[in-house]
């Protein structure tokens, strides 16, 4: 067990809210070693239970049969309920104990939020309002690519930016330093790019890591970065501005991936301007969908976040859901 992983600040946060003690059982990581002493200690505590009171366990995490839904953990888990509400979509891409496991042993009902996250991403997928735009980032090319694979078939426009663009520009041949690339996926990112839904960058910010030099360049067939202290980290003005075009037509938009390091000045420009016009396209002529860690984080720095139709909550369970695959939690609640 990791102590600062331990739900402990959760417990108390959670009574805050609800302005109730919660009963914290202490599950610790569900070891065999822990002996029928503990499950009869977390049973005797729950039995003596009002209605209203609220008990949380430990971190389900700590224990090692909860990945991949093994061993008796799942019907451990059961033996503590009456019923299951799952609402973690979050996790609903996982096949593990407290998400399918448990459901084999009692009535199972989605929550709100998992009700909400299936909803507004279903209408995405299965009946948008065309325009569809799709606007495509982050670094990591092998869990976009499917994204990309199934959204072609449904959106009107795919836009880039991130390592994918980088990555593209690899498969094409070109030098580009020391971007981001993921050599890997490059030839499946250049056949998905090839389509005329994908909308490439047009220009792209180069510079160093820190921020302290950097300059726009076009992508044109004279591009190329020889010096590896130089990478690409933001897409360019030329490209917000054709984005900016495209997005204010969109009737639906999913976006998820950040367009660039906006981590760091003064390449945040592309995504913040992307999380103001997603946003102030949403809950009004569009309906916005928003996922992905760096991408909320974009949104609330620009203060942006309240104005988007829905922000989702699942980082790889909500490509998962857009690339198509039936995810394992989803399923249980179906």
């Amino acid at each position: 067990m990791v102590p600062t992983l331990k739900v402990n600040p959760l417990a108390l946060r959670l009574g805050e809210l609800l302005k109730q003690r919660i009963v914290k059982l202490d599950s610790k990581n569900w070891a065999k070693s822990g002996g029928d002493q503990m499950r009869l200690e977390m049973l005797t505590t729950i039995d003596a239970m009002r209605p209203g009171e609220v008990a949380m366990l430990e971190n389900i995490r700590f224990s090692k049969d909860e990945e991949g839904n093994k061993g008796t953990l799942a019907e451990e888990l059961a033996n503590l309920a009456d019923i299951f509400v799952l609402d973690g979509f979050a996790v609903s891409h996982r096949a593990d104990a407290s998400v399918v496991g448990v459901a084999k042993y009692l009535p199972v009902f989605a929550g709100l939020l998992m009700e909400t996250e299936v909803k507004a991403l279903s209408k995405v997928l299965q009946r948008p309002r065309k325009p569809l735009v799709a606007i495509i980032g982050g670094i990591k090319a092998e869990t976009k690519i499917p994204v990309i694979k199934n959204l072609l078939k449904k959106s009107n426009y795919i836009l880039i930016g991130g390592g994918i663009v980088s990555t593209y520009l690899y498969a094409l041949g070109f030098k580009i330093g020391s971007s981001v690339v993921d050599k890997k996926y490059a030839k499946e990112i250049l056949q998905y790019c090839k389509n005329k839904k994908v909308i490439k960058p047009l220009d792209v910010v180069v510079g160093d890591i820190k921020g302290k030099k950097y300059w726009v360049k076009d992508l044109d067939k004279n591009f190329k970065i020889t010096d590896k202290n130089l990478a690409i980290y933001d897409i360019g003005p030329k490209t917000i501005h054709e984005f900016s075009k495209i997005i204010k037509k969109a009737k639906t938009i999913v976006w998820n991936g950040a367009m660039g390091y906006f981590e760091q000045h003064p390449y945040e420009n592309a995504t913040y301007s992307i999380a103001r016009l997603v946003a102030t396209r949403s809950k009004g002529p569009a309906f916005g969908v928003v996922g992905g860690g760096e991408t909320l984080l974009s949104l609330e720095a620009v203060k942006m976040s309240e104005y988007v139709d829905h922000i989702s909550t699942g980082g790889g369970a909500m490509l998962e859901f857009l690339s198509g695959k039936k995810l394992p939690g989803v399923k249980v609640i179906s």
